[in-house]
């Protein structure tokens, strides 16, 4: 099985079965056994398949003489794969992207005649690849969503929100290589010397321009590799969610809840922002995500980290009152994240609808943990206002003893005076992220 192969079962699954890509991918490549160049192949093929999925579509539908809704699956992934490597794969011969297209679509698919169609359409692109057909420019929405490969829906929304300007920066965003950040473990080792090591061992690797202990990691092939890593001295972490965690200022011999942890990432901030002195109860719905964070906080020597299974949205009457600081971290619709998971952008908005009521439950839940004078921190990896703002001014509508609180960050985000901040991919180069610091009345 080679890395096209790959791509294709793995895009096939997804669309056919609805598992997200880097699940599938990741079992793909594990029972492929590629090597870290074609793995890194496949891996690019699926995102960006999935990154530029309704403009191939659009493309190709030009090119077909058949409508693509009426193609077997598989006919239509393997011509999406072509023509992406022709697009935007300058190191692939035009040749290799149609003659493996061409002979994976007589391995895998049925019709003894979609090998040609195949063969037909990608050559006919191929020899107009110069002068293909313009997208009309008409209306606005359609144009961005074709050109970006967003939904309608999601286009209108930053439309009406940041403009026309900014809305193209953040589907352009969205669709470019995010950068690998990794949080350094200081209750092990100095940024400095991190670096050195990292270095040594051939990784491509500098200090993050403006996060202190976070480094940028390029490169690397599998990180779990290294010793570094398997000694526990770095954990990767956006620096979205290590900015929430400073703006919650966790201090030493805190007692610290964070009610929705998976897979762990903030706890193990928290964490090493405290000494590793005091404790943090780490919670999570799934027993085997507890495992996980276990696994995490062991790696990294965390044991002030606690990992649990609760629900945070069922009351626990030995908890009330009993943390200096709560973080809800709540489910969501991941819209922030969508360039590491580019298959989040095509959800159901109707799918989407119930969140709010499961985050204004789990927030009304989980701030009777916070002491007089502690604070909660709510956030989420959205850009949906009626899942942050909204729910923030909801639940200080209806809890007049909390009260937002401002916080200081680096720049270029700086001080945050209303006490809560939204953070975009194409301005802060983060993941699209939203936090809010609500201080409870002593």
């Amino acid at each position: 099985m080679d890395a096209r192969e790959v791509a294709l079962l793995t895009l096939n699954a997804c669309e056919r079965q609805g598992g997200w890509s880097d699940g599938v991918l990741k079992k793909q490549l594990s029972q492929a056994g590629l090597d870290s160049r074609d793995a890194g192949l496949a891996t690019q093929l699926c995102f960006g398949v999935l990154q530029n999925k309704l403009l191939l579509d659009f493309y190709l539908s030009q090119f077909s003489n058949t409508p693509l809704k009426r193609m077997e699956a598989k006919v239509v992934q393997l011509l999406r794969i072509g023509l992406y490597q022709m697009l935007f794969l300058t190191r692939v011969p035009h040749s290799a992207a149609v003659n493996s297209a061409v002979e994976l679509t007589r391995q895998h698919c049925k019709n003894p005649r979609a090998s040609g169609m195949v063969n037909g359409i990608l050559r006919a692109l191929e020899r107009s690849l110069d002068r293909l057909p313009t997208i009309p420019n008409t209306d606005k929405v359609q144009y961005l969503s074709t050109l970006y490969s967003h939904p309608n829906w999601l286009v209108e929304q930053w439309l009406s929100e940041l403009g026309e300007e900014e809305t193209t920066r953040l589907l352009a965003a969205n669709n470019a290589a995010p950068p690998i950040t990794a949080q350094v473990n200081t209750c092990r080792i100095s940024s400095v010397a991190l670096l050195g090591r990292l270095s040594d061992a051939g990784v491509d690797v500098q200090m993050h321009p403006w996060l202190k202990d976070c480094l940028v990691i390029r490169d690397t092939g599998d990180l779990e590799r290294l010793d570094s890593f398997r000694d526990g001295l770095f954990y990767i972490q956006d620096p979205a969610s290590r900015l929430a965690v400073m703006a919650a200022d966790a201090r030493p011999g805190m007692r610290v809840l964070d009610a929705c942890a998976a897979p762990g990432g903030k706890s193990f901030a928290l964490s090493a922002a405290m000494g590793n002195r005091g404790e943090v109860l780490s919670c999570d719905l799934h027993p085997h995500k507890k495992k996980l964070m276990q696994a995490g906080a062991q790696r990294l020597g965390l044991d002030c980290m606690k990992p649990q299974t609760a629900d945070a949205t069922v009351f626990r009457a030995e908890w009330e009152n009993g943390f200096d600081l709560v973080v809800a971290d709540v489910p969501c619709s991941g819209l922030g994240v969508i360039r590491k998971k580019p298959d989040i952008r095509y959800k159901d908005p109707e799918s989407l609808a119930d969140l709010p009521q499961v985050q204004k439950r789990i927030l009304d839940n989980v701030c009777r943990y916070v002491k007089p004078g502690g604070v909660l921190l709510y956030s989420t990896c959205t850009l949906l206002e009626r899942e942050n703002r909204h729910i923030v001014e909801t639940f200080l509508g209806e809890h007049s003893e909390f009260a937002l609180e401002a916080f200081a960050l680096p720049e270029p985000v700086g001080q945050v005076e209303q006490g809560m901040l939204t953070l975009w991919p194409h301005r802060h180069d983060t993941d699209g992220f939203f936090f809010a610091k609500l201080r409870r009345k002593a």
